[in-house]
């Protein structure tokens, strides 16, 4: 039986099977990059002051700052769209989507922050986690509406077709109308 509102058929097991593999791709990537032990001489202290850090970064000068707060940003963000492809369904709140979406990027760079607390070399940044967040939060309201719209026109399109096909050259069924019983 197929689920409310997701994608039909054998695609629909194909597009979930490919979210979920680029999915734990990336999270291996993710845990490749942040939780390997640094071997630096000097360790900074743990920023637990919300955009201090990012104040930091923008008196570095243009360059450098945009270059780690990119990074900060593109580090997660390929979850806010991969998690909806893993999940696999074309009708759905777009607010309750995002919603979750971020919730749950939110939740894997806490996740992720608190890890690095027991890694060499690393520390807890808050700013980290916040643009992390705000990294899953762009890439999900940027790619995922406009994909869900083209695949929902796209079955919808093909599912016309598929009726006409079932249709053949009798046409189709006639349909007699409900008629309501009289008092």
């Amino acid at each position: 039986m197929q689920r409310q509102g997701s994608i039909g058929g054998s695609a629909a097991i194909r597009l979930r099977a490919t979210g979920i593999l680029l999915l734990a791709a990336h999270l291996a990537f993710v845990a490749w990059c942040t939780l390997r032990p640094l071997d630096v001489p000097w360790v900074r202290p743990s920023n637990l002051h919300p955009f201090d850090g990012i104040r930091a970064d923008l008196r570095l000068g243009g360059p450098e700052a945009a270059r780690r707060i990119g990074e900060g940003l593109a580090l997660l963000a390929p979850l806010g769209v991969l998690l909806p492809l893993a999940h696999g369904r074309l009708r759905v709140s777009p607010w309750a989507s995002l919603l979750r979406t971020v919730a749950a990027g939110a939740l894997m760079s806490l996740a992720i922050e608190l890890l690095q607390t027991g890694v060499p070399g690393r520390v807890v940044d808050v700013d980290s986690l916040l643009l992390n967040t705000l990294g899953v939060a762009l890439a999900h309201a940027a790619v995922v509406p406009a994909a869900r719209t083209w695949l929902r026109r796209r079955n919808e399109r093909h599912g016309r077709a598929a009726v006409r096909t079932e249709e053949g050259a009798q046409g189709r069924t006639p349909r007699i109308p409900r008629v309501g019983i009289a008092p």
